[in-house]
């Protein structure tokens, strides 16, 4: 029997990309956006049924990690639920988090990858032609844009005195703690459960399932400590707070320096984290939460229609920091800086002409329309 997620006869119709006057694609999928308390504001397509989370998951892992003794704070935290860019940055943070605990980038299971991080590359290009080396390709597990996650993992099992070399399999104890998390802060029971692309293991839970783990985490985390939790995920109140402490002080990590989730985290004081397949998650620090994923996998239209819902759904208004401050501008501000324009040639200098662009989708519009009457 083949598992799967929702089909398109299901989904709703998130965006669309208008190219000269002409639809030229469309995306669909599907969305929730949750209050504080995790009931539904609006529902778009099949939001209850399962998909792979990737990495919009690596909070939770977190956490696990952390729970276990994984010693992260600051920096290193937040590297730890990162998808970075492999900036000269994020590489120092996790070379000292190996270091800490007594490890080597060898212990990393990730794949190999260049750093996507252009400036960070030619420098170790230059520095390596400087220094006389045959190879010049810099190339290691360490600029893998998920080794601040294997580098918890690897702590979390030094803690607790487990085997390093088998930290990704389902089995090991950093994995099943990592499924306990997964399950307090969803309330949901994983559904199947796969490799994701860095090797570790990933949870398919619904939509619903993971918007209401992340808006937990951001919600407990932004509380100082007095906010009463009941639920079994109040048990990780000091990782979630030391979590989400890390990440709105240096919003950087969790990506990269002017890239999408960074910088709806550092403009409008809201958590992102996007995944691979167009999946992505955002919570407001008052729990205000928002999961979605573009059915084809593309997540061109990710951050542009998670904000626009959290508009719909008034969150914004609820912040009492953040992007209430300025309201509706800032927020379209930030749409517009972390969504890439539809272009076709160049004008008379040179310079690239935008001739068409990313729009909601009917679904979506049709919510807008709904909430103004």
């Amino acid at each position: 029997m083949t598992f799967s997620t929702f089909t398109p006869a299901q989904a709703a119709e998130l965006a669309v990309v208008e190219r000269s006057g002409f639809i030229e694609s469309r995306h669909i999928g599907s969305a929730v956006v949750l209050d504080p308390q995790g009931s539904p504001l609006i529902s778009l397509g099949a939001p209850d049924v399962p998909v792979f989370t990737r990495s919009s998951l690596k909070p939770l892992q977190a956490i696990a990690a952390m729970s276990l003794g994984a010693q992260l704070e600051g920096q290193s935290a937040a590297l730890a639920m990162a998808s970075h860019k492999s900036e000269s940055g994020h590489v120092a943070v996790v070379s000292a988090m190996l270091e800490a605990a007594g490890l080597s980038v060898s212990d990393l299971q990730c794949p190999s990858a260049h750093p996507a991080d252009g400036a960070f590359r030619r420098e170790l290009q230059e520095t390596a032609r400087a220094q006389g080396a045959e190879n010049t390709d810099p190339r290691s597990p360490l600029y893998f844009n998920c080794s601040g996650k294997h580098a918890a993992f690897l702590a979390a099992a030094r803690a607790i005195g487990a085997d390093t070399s088998t930290y990704l399999s389902p089995d090991h104890p950093v994995q099943q703690k990592v499924a306990e998390v997964v399950a307090a802060f969803a309330s949901e029971e994983p559904s199947a459960v796969g490799i994701d692309g860095c090797g570790a293991p990933v949870f398919a839970l619904s939509l619903t399932g993971l918007a209401r783990a992340i808006g937990r985490v951001i919600r407990m985390g932004s509380t100082d400590g007095d906010a009463e939790e009941t639920g079994a995920w109040a048990a990780y109140a000091n990782e979630a707070r030391t979590l989400t402490e890390a990440v709105f002080a240096d919003p950087w990590t969790i990506e990269g320096h002017g890239r999408p989730n960074s910088t709806v985290i550092d403009e409008l004081g809201v958590f992102a984290k996007g995944g691979a397949e167009g999946v992505i998650v955002m919570a407001t620090r008052s729990g205000y939460s928002v999961a979605l994923k573009c059915l084809d996998g593309s997540s061109r239209a990710t951050g542009f229609v998670a904000l626009t819902l959290f508009q719909r759904a008034g969150a914004f208004d609820a912040e009492p920091r953040g992007a209430s401050a300025t309201g509706n501008d800032k927020v379209d501000a930030v749409i517009a800086a972390i969504t890439d324009p539809v272009t076709g040639g160049t004008d008379s200098e040179g310079r690239t002409n935008v001739v068409g662009r990313l729009k909601l989708g009917e679904d979506i519009a049709t919510i807008s329309e709904r909430k103004r009457d």
